[in-house]
C-alpha cells in the first residue's frame, strides 16, 4: 500500500527508520535505472566509508545503548559485590556516553559508460550525517566540490527536513525537500526541484551524454514501492508526532490530511 501522504512521508525521517529506507532507495533506484541504461551504461552501487566520533552520530539509527546499559546494571545489582560497593561510597556514578569511533558506510550510485568505464553521472541521497557538522559532512562536501569541478553530471536528493542544507549560491528557498540536477555542460547553473510535504515528489531527468535521451526518474512511484515492500504502514504510528516535528502550520495540515485518510 502507498504512504498516506501525497509526496514524501515525514514519518519516514525518524532515525529508527531512515537508515533502512536509505538502503531501500539506493538498491531500488539501481534496479529501476539499470534496464533503461543498458547496453551503453551500467549502474554501480558504491560505498563511502569513514570513522565517526560524534556522540550524536553514534546514537542515530543504532540500538539504544542506554537501554542495554540499564539491563547490565540491573543484573549486576543482584550480586553481593555490587551491594558492598554501593554502601562503601557516598558518590554514585552517572551514566555517560563516550565518543567511541565507529565505521559508517554510505551508499551512492554511479552511472558509468561501458566502453570507457568513465563515471557519467553520480547520484547521492543525503543522510542525516551529511547535514550535520562533523567529518561526514566535511567528506561529503569535499567530494561534492570535486564532482562539480569535473565532467561528471550530478544529482543530489535531499528528503530530510532537519539539518544544514547543502550550499547553493543565492539560495533563498525554504522548501522542506529538494532535488538538485546539475548537468556538466550547464554549470554553474543547475535545476533545483523544491517541494514540501503537501506536494507530490516531482519527476526529474537523469542527465547522461549530450547525445543520449534522458530517462525520467519517478521517485514518487519508487517511494510507493519501497513503502509497500518495507511494510512501513505496520511500523509507523500516525497518531504520534513525526520526528523531527513539523511546524505548527504543517502539523495542522498533516493532522487534517491523516484524518481524511482515517489515520
Amino acid at each position: 500500500m502507498p504512504s498516506p501522504f501525497p509526496g514524501m512521508d515525514p514519518y519516514l525521517e525518524h532515525p529508527d527508520l531512515w537508515p533502512g529506507l536509505h538502503l531501500f532507495f539506493i538498491t531500488n533506484l539501481a534496479q529501476l535505472l539499470s534496464p533503461q541504461l543498458r547496453p551503453k551504461y551500467f549502474v554501480s552501487v558504491e560505498v563511502r566509508m569513514y570513522e565517526e566520533k560524534d556522540t550524536e552520530s553514534l546514537l542515530v539509527g543504532l540500538p539504544d545503548v542506554s537501554v542495554l546499559s540499564k539491563k547490565g546494571q540491573t543484573n549486576r545489582s543482584n550480586s553481593t559485590e555490587s551491594t558492598v560497593t554501593a554502601t562503601a561510597t557516598s558518590t554514585k556514578p552517572i551514566t555517560v556516553t563516550l565518543p567511541i569511533p565507529i565505521t559508517i558506510r554510505q551508499g551512492y550510485l554511479e552511472i558509468q559508460e561501458v566502453a570507457t568505464k568513465e563515471v557519467v553521472t553520480t547520484i547521492e541521497i543525503l543522510s542525516p550525517s551529511n547535514k550535520r557538522g562533523g567529518k561526514s559532512r566535511e567528506m561529503y562536501l569535499e567530494k561534492r566540490e570535486k564532482i562539480l569541478d569535473s565532467l561528471t553530471n550530478f544529482i543530489e536528493i535531499d528528503l530530510l527536513r532537519r539539518g544544514e542544507r547543502m550550499p547553493i549560491s543565492n539560495d533563498k528557498n525554504k522548501s522542506h525537500y529538494r532535488i538538485l540536477v546539475s548537468r556538466e555542460k550547464q554549470r554553474p547553473r543547475a535545476d533545483l526541484y523544491a517541494f514540501n510535504i503537501q506536494n507530490k515528489i516531482p519527476d526529474f531527468p537523469l542527465p547522461l551524454r549530450p547525445e543520449d535521451t534522458e530517462p525520467i526518474i519517478d521517485l514518487q512511484g519508487l517511494l510507493t514501492t519501497i513503502y509497500d515492500v518495507g511494510s512501513y504502514d505496520l511500523k509507523i504510528d500516525y497518531t504520534q508526532k513525526p520526528v523531527p516535528e513539523l511546524s505548527e502550520n504543517d502539523a495542522t495540515w498533516a493532522n487534517n490530511w491523516l484524518r481524511q485518510q482515517n489515520l
